[in-house]
């Protein structure tokens, strides 16, 4: 049985990196230990089965020194206002689909004679946050009266979600990499990312969210869009991030979903206040976390009480939402956008593209699974 050499801080590289647990990589590859400490050597298949349950390109592993990996967007995360360091396969991986979809997308949008959407860049982080936020509203076609008629915040998100995509804007929501379940997306990690575009602006929504929270950075990564800057986030409403245009970029989005008049005026004093806060969240279709920054904005709560009110909700809020379950095919259509689905259809239906090329752009292998997400999408009879 051939053995390969693997220097063993490759092999602690990837595993680190993957976050795969220890135990699982225990089990799965019994002599994994002897192989970091250099005692052992693995066969090729072993390395190549390695690769795969840790995410890692093979090749990676037969490098002289693990390579320094940077998110390949400006990357405006932060915690405790330091950049975040050495991003995840699952970020990584859902990127670079993003950046092929888009890549293709714009092709496809040069070639059926779409226009450049004027909206994209044609705000600064200067300009003045109620203005843009009302801009914005105007474009989207944004009801606050319509979003608090939805039953739920799914349909209030689903709303959103296809006013962007009318107007032209890819959005993508998915809570794990591709269509593997298996490889969950953590929101702690990434809330969302906008690739700019005049053709083809698209914007990623980690899917493994609550829903509330969902609406905020969909709204966030927009605003991006609005600006014409490409960026990943990670959002946190407890703190103004130091970056210029993420403190743009979330202003707008609370002015936009919860515009501080009208809280301001709805906000009743005569009951409790995390009553009021759960009502408010029902009402607008935001996060409680949403809410009560935006009392403190509009100076109804004092630093003291809102600092005291936000750390006793981020202990009740435990729960994040699942993006499993529901029909396949709906779901297909969410985690690739419904617009770039439906192009990828029509592009391989009408002989542009191949459906080896649609099958890999959309994330499975089978015609009867093209069919049906034809039909889903209206354009299958």
């Amino acid at each position: 049985m051939t053995r390969v050499r693997v220097k063993p801080e490759l092999l602690r590289w990837a595993r680190d990196r993957s976050r795969v647990d220890g135990e699982r990589l225990a089990a799965r590859f019994p002599s994994f230990e002897a192989w970091e400490r250099g005692d052992k050597q693995p066969t090729l298949k072993q390395v190549e089965a390695f690769a795969k349950v840790t995410h890692t390109p093979v090749g990676y592993l037969f490098l002289p020194a693990p390579p320094v990996e940077r998110v390949p967007i400006p990357d405006l995360r932060t915690r405790k206002n330091r950049p975040i360091d050495t991003p995840s396969p699952d970020l990584l991986d859902t990127l670079y689909q993003c950046q092929q979809r888009q890549s293709w997308y714009r092709e496809f949008a040069q070639w059926v004679g779409e226009a450049p959407r004027d909206f994209v860049g044609s705000v600064l982080p200067s300009d003045d946050v109620t203005r843009t936020a009302t801009q914005m509203r105007s474009v989207l076609q944004l009801d606050l009266e319509a979003r608090r008629q939805c039953s739920t915040w799914t349909e209030a998100l689903r709303k959103l979600i296809e006013q962007a995509d009318s107007v032209g804007v890819l959005v993508m929501v998915n809570g794990v990499v591709g269509n593997d379940n298996h490889r969950k997306l953590d929101p702690d990690e990434f809330r969302g990312f906008a690739l700019a575009d005049t053709l083809a602006p698209l914007v990623f929504v980690n899917g493994a969210d609550t829903k509330a929270a969902q609406m905020f950075t969909l709204v966030h990564e927009l605003v991006h869009v609005w600006i014409g800057e490409t960026a990943l986030s990670n959002l946190d409403m407890a703190t103004d991030s130091t970056n210029e245009i993420e403190r743009f970029c979330d202003r707008v989005a609370a002015e936009l979903l919860v515009p501080l008049a009208v809280i301001a005026d709805e906000f009743d004093t005569r009951f409790a206040l995390q009553a009021e806060v759960d009502r408010l969240a029902r009402r607008f279709k935001v996060s409680t976390l949403v809410i009560l920054r935006r009392l403190f904005d509009a100076t109804k709560l004092s630093r003291d009480a809102y600092w005291a009110a936000y750390g006793s909700e981020l202990k009740r809020l435990g729960a994040k939402s699942n993006d499993g379950g529901g029909n396949f095919y709906l779901t297909l259509g969410a985690r690739a956008g419904k617009r770039f689905a439906r192009a990828v259809v029509v592009s391989a239906l009408e002989g542009r593209s191949s459906f080896t090329e649609a099958f890999r752009l959309l994330g499975f292998r089978k015609m009867s699974t093209f069919d049906e997400l034809g039909r889903s999408l209206g354009v299958v009879a």
